[in-house]
């Protein structure tokens, strides 16, 4: 039976000082998971992010079907936190220009539509920049948005499966395994947060924005990092070694007794630690087949089955006590469920509860960076479906009530007016 953790509810920042990103408008046109994720964090950190979504259902991410609360899904609410969302349908020539309005006074666009989309309204960085020059735009794409790849759909797997990453992931006697969670995505959201305040700080210098890419398939490559620089340089194309790198014997999962661990023994050092204070094996060291890390790759299979029938013997408490007391780098492997009610959660705060519109509250994982002068903001929930439109047409470009009924009666906002926020 499934035990989730008993999350306590999200205490507020312990001081009132500045944020890192205050005062800074970001218009996001994104949707799924890098685009998101990379304006999550600027959320996170203090900026004000106005979330644009099609008000015919909105991001794709809010029909996923991993889990839902208050009508929610778990991966909208993962990836939106600290935003305020509004609902503009491109289709209407008055929602463009709501959307043009916005960019005019914003600091940050950031957009990952198919290639063509934004030009298409009107809202590319060529007709938007010159009336707003210290404007820094980002686009995110599978490919590019230039050159023959530009037009190409990708998502997260395919371009693992293109790079040549996905290669690198499996046992070496099964077929390429994609990563479980979309890593390339969340790799290229972070790189697209880096890219931004990259700009936002060349800004300061420059005194104009600019127009800055990330690419899925750059990320994916970049990603296979010294596997792919040691196949440029020797030619020699890496295959897939499970959870113990070519070379490392005593890097790997091992059976305890009762259950697995993960052990990362990958010095001489550490190795005879291994041997001598863990095992209690110091044959493993005087042994000439284990006695340099050259013989000991060369000899891996055969020491691999030595340490795990030596594991074999105990339980993996008493295993996890020797080796941390022989300061050994070791780990539990657990599952989601083990992970997120570990006492390292727990004890780093890593989880809360927030309150949220239709449900009571909603589950936080909170950011994984710490500042110590400009800590993160109190979170927000996701935002529904067009929740803050109105606001945002009040508070942040100053329409009145009759622009804004105006613009329903044209159903810029969809068929249907969105609900005023109580």
């Amino acid at each position: 039976m499934s035990t989730r953790p008993k999350l306590p509810e999200r205490s507020s920042r312990a001081t009132a000082g500045p944020s890192a990103l205050d005062g800074l408008l970001v218009v996001d046109f994104t949707r799924v998971v890098a685009g998101p994720a990379c304006t999550q964090t600027l959320g996170d950190f203090g900026a004000n992010v106005i979330k644009i979504e099609n008000p015919d259902g909105g991001d794709d991410t809010r029909a996923y079907e991993h889990a839902q609360i208050g009508g929610e899904s778990a991966a909208y609410l993962s990836l939106n936190r600290n935003k305020r969302g509004i609902a503009l349908d491109f289709g209407v020539p008055e929602a463009r220009e709501v959307a043009r309005d916005l960019i005019r006074k914003a600091d940050v666009v950031v957009e990952n539509f198919s290639s063509g989309v934004m030009k298409k309204f009107g809202l590319d960085y060529e007709a938007v920049a010159p009336s707003n020059p210290r404007l820094v735009y980002c686009s995110i794409s599978a490919y590019g948005r230039s050159g023959p790849f530009a037009s190409r759909p990708g998502f997260d797997p395919i371009t693992q499966a293109e790079s040549g990453f996905m290669s690198l992931n499996g046992f070496a006697d099964g077929p390429a395994v994609r990563t479980g969670p979309p890593i390339v995505d969340m790799a290229t959201g972070m790189a697209a947060c880096n890219a931004i305040l990259l700009a936002l700080l060349a800004r300061e210098r420059l005194g104009r924005g600019q127009h800055v890419e990330v690419a899925l398939f750059d990320i994916a490559m970049a990603m296979t990092g010294f596997y792919g620089m040691a196949y440029l340089i020797n030619g020699q194309n890496p295959g897939r070694f499970g959870n113990s790198p070519n070379g490392s014997p005593t890097v790997g999962v091992y059976e305890a007794s009762d259950g697995p661990l993960y052990m990362a023994c990958a010095n001489d050092r550490l190795y005879r630690r291994l041997a001598v204070e863990v095992l209690n094996r110091p044959d493993l060291i005087s042994d000439p087949q284990f006695a340099t890390r050259k013989a000991r790759s060369e000899n891996k299979e055969l020491l691999r089955a030595a340490i795990a029938e030596v594991f074999a013997s105990d339980s993996l408490e008493n295993w996890m006590a020797k080796m941390k007391l022989a300061n050994i780098p070791v780990g539990y492997l657990r599952t989601v469920e083990e992970g997120f009610n570990a006492p390292e959660a727990r004890e780093r705060h890593r989880l809360s509860r927030i309150p949220h519109r239709t449900a009571e509250w909603v589950p936080n994982i909170e950011p994984p960076i710490a500042m110590s002068l400009t800590a993160a903001v109190d979170p927000i929930a996701a935002p529904l479906l067009g929740e803050h439109t109105e606001d945002v047409l009040r508070d942040t470009l100053g329409y009145d009530e009759r622009r804004i009924a105006e613009l329903v009666g044209k159903d810029a906002f969809g068929t249907r007016r969105v609900p005023t926020p109580v």
